[in-house]
């Protein structure tokens, strides 16, 4: 057999990997300066959305929420105090100093912590490697729960300003929050590039009015600031008690958007993420929250500081402002969902969706139709259903605590195995972070019966899917190995039996590179010919998020006109089979589109009560299977110079 590697190629036609937009130089040095100023800028609508429209409801529910405590004096420096070491540990110290640094690639989010806890990284038993999965797989699940609260309760708890404003217009909330919803879902196919750019300077104007606000009412009363000193937080939990643990539930409320910064990294960079919460957004969060609390001082009755710490002109202004905020916290919630879609389908937890890009500029603007319109009925549903953001701030909470107990062990694993810490540091810092977000968890856990069912119930749906769908694969992929022909055999079968050549090229699609395609042998055995050149052509995915154009691309030249082409992707990287074969030609493997044929292999898969799977989930997983994206649309290939040739195969 004649080898023939090509050697590397420094250009990349991959289509659809995430935007990357680590603020670095050419000569690889952190930018400074404008650079860094600007992304940060961008950072403010993208990542800070979320938390950013917490102070809407998180210390109204506090003090009317359905655990509420009376608005006294040491009751409100007490939750004051709760609000401040909550956004410092957890957000400020966890998320920003700690969990930031466990990238992948520059990319971030449970998935992308899940694989870099991946075998041919870190060497853990089987059942601890099965565990790693389960435990992020369940983690990513539980975003989806709250890619459908988030919009929801920011959008009602913008609105809720209306009923201040005009007590009239109380019917009219929940109608206004879901026709500005559709508006918000139906222009996600259009694609989000002119609006993001005014994520950033909108965002800027918000966390400026959150922070003159607060700072107004602190002016009055300039001794709430003591409420720093966190013996007011112990001393609320001694004077409440049960009531006050529970408390913690609401308070939770301010640091949801912590996963969000995490999920984001692949977008901006560490370094701007953190210039932004440091400068501006944690600044202004807390002289919000602070002059929420001097507020509530003076008139502890008050039913909704947040909008009461505004003056009675710029009521309607600021519900325009605060309307605008939760659509890009939404925004950035919703594509975030779109994201995490497309690294579980790489990955082989889901399978194949339609991706469209909206964007040419920047390629990590994707639009799923699919997901688009299930978190659309999902929102919709959750807003007439719950009617409130005080009720729906009952479902919130419960999923993201539960992400961030999930995050804190992982991080503890990669402390440990790959960053290689001091065990004892680590252990005292991943415990440290694990008490805090029990207590929350705990506080949480009791909301399940007055919404907090919901995202749990989404969360186990997508876990099952998840689940199903790769063990459903690994069946299909053992039977399939089982039955497969080696190549090297099948090769000297052609040696000895020469079936007639024709012109063109065969380009077929295989899972086993040193295995022979189905299709290319009921090909022969019905027409009895084979092409004069033969493409075997391999997908790898591998369990990073981005593979280096040196190393995209593998080609071999193999005896008797056949060569095989293995081509590495990264989980945050969509195949797009025109620019790999513009890499081929590159490297002197020429093709002529008019005289080359795909040929692909579809399985339809049959459940029966052979070992494996529950029946159910066998048939779950033939029902996903037969609803998937054709490889065709998934990976660009033009539909007119296909075959796919079917097979049954019984799991």
């Amino acid at each position: 057999m004649r080898v023939r590697r090509i050697s590397p190629y420094h250009g990349d036609f991959t289509r659809g990997s995430s935007l990357h937009l680590n603020v670095v130089n050419t000569n690889g040095t952190p930018a400074a300066g404008k650079e860094l100023a600007g992304m940060s800028l961008l950072a403010l609508g993208v990542v800070y959305g979320d938390i950013g429209t917490s102070p809407l409801y998180a210390m109204r529910e506090c003090f009317h929420g359905p655990h509420a405590v009376a608005a006294s004096v040491e009751n409100v420096y007490g939750v004051l105090s709760l609000i401040f070491w909550s956004l410092v540990v957890v957000v400020s110290v966890k998320y920003l100093l700690i969990v930031l640094r466990a990238d992948d690639g520059g990319e971030g989010g449970i998935l992308a912590l899940m694989a870099l806890l991946s075998p041919r990284r870190v060497k853990l038993g089987a059942r601890h490697q099965w565990v790693i999965v389960l435990l992020g797989l369940f983690g990513a699940a539980l975003l989806y729960g709250d890619g459908m609260i988030t919009p929801a309760i920011s959008v009602l708890g913008a609105m809720e300003g209306l009923e201040l404003a005009t007590p009239a217009l109380h019917p009219f909330i929940v109608p206004i929050s879901i026709g500005i919803l559709i508006g918000l879902f139906m222009l996600q196919k259009h694609g989000t590039a002119k609006v993001g750019a005014m994520f950033g300077p909108v965002m800027i104007v918000w966390f400026t009015t959150l922070a003159l606000m607060g700072l107004m009412a602190i002016i009055h009363e300039p001794h709430v600031l003591a409420a720093v000193n966190p013996w007011y937080a112990i001393r609320f939990f001694l004077d409440n008690g049960v009531s006050g643990y529970l408390i913690l539930g609401a308070v939770f409320l301010v640091v949801t958007g912590g996963e969000a910064l995490y999920a984001d990294l692949g977008h901006f960079g560490a370094r701007p993420i953190r210039l932004s919460w440091f400068t501006i957004v944690l600044p202004a969060l807390l002289l919000n929250y602070f002059g929420q609390g001097a507020l509530l001082l003076h008139h502890p009755d008050i039913a909704n500081p947040f909008y009461q710490l505004a003056p009675s002109w710029a009521l309607y202004p600021l519900i325009v402002l605060a309307t605008i905020a939760t659509v890009i916290a939404s925004q950035a919630v919703i594509s975030g969902v779109f994201s995490l879609t497309m690294q579980a389908v790489a990955m082989g937890y889901l399978p194949r969706v339609q991706i469209s890009h909206t964007s040419e500029q920047q390629v990590g603007q994707i639009y799923i139709a699919a997901m688009n319109w299930i978190l659309l009925a999902a929102t919709i549903a959750l807003v007439i259903g719950f009617g409130s953001s005080s009720a729906l701030a009952a479902a919130y909470g419960v999923a993201v605590t539960v992400t961030m107990l999930i995050t804190t062990v992982l991080l503890y694993l990669a402390a440990r195995h790959l960053w290689k810490w001091n065990m004892w540091a680590v252990a005292a810092m991943c415990a440290g972070f694990f008490v805090v977000d029990l207590a929350f968890f705990g506080a949480n856990i009791i909301k399940v019966e007055q919404g907090g069912w919901f995202p749990l119930v989404i969360a186990g749906i997508v876990f099952t899917l998840m689940t199903t769908w790769r063990r459903g694969r690994q069946i299909l992929g053992r039977i399939v190995r089982e039955n497969i022909v080696p190549l090297d055999k099948f090769r000297r079968d052609i040696q000895q039996t020469q079936p007639h050549r024709v012109e063109g090229t065969a380009i077929y699609m295989t899972s086993n590179p040193d295995g022979t395609p189905m299709a290319m042998i009921q090909n022969l055995e019905h027409y009895k010919v084979l092409h004069e050149r033969v493409i075997l052509l391999h997908l790898s995915n591998e369990s990073v998020s981005y593979v280096k154009s040196s190393d995209r691309l593998e080609i071999e030249e193999l005896d008797d006109g056949f060569w095989r082409v293995t081509a590495h992707y990264g989980y945050m990287e969509e195949p797009h089979i025109p620019f790999l074969l513009k890499l081929c030609e590159a490297r002197d493997l020429l093709f002529d589109m008019e005289k080359t044929t795909f040929f692909l292999g579809r399985e339809n898969v049959i459940a029966t009560r052979k070992p494996g799977m529950a029946i159910w989930r066998e048939r779950l997983f033939a029902a996903m299977q037969r609803n998937a994206l054709s490889a065709t649309r998934f990976f660009h290939i033009p539909p007119h110079r296909v075959i796919e040739v079917g097979t049954q195969v019984e799991i």
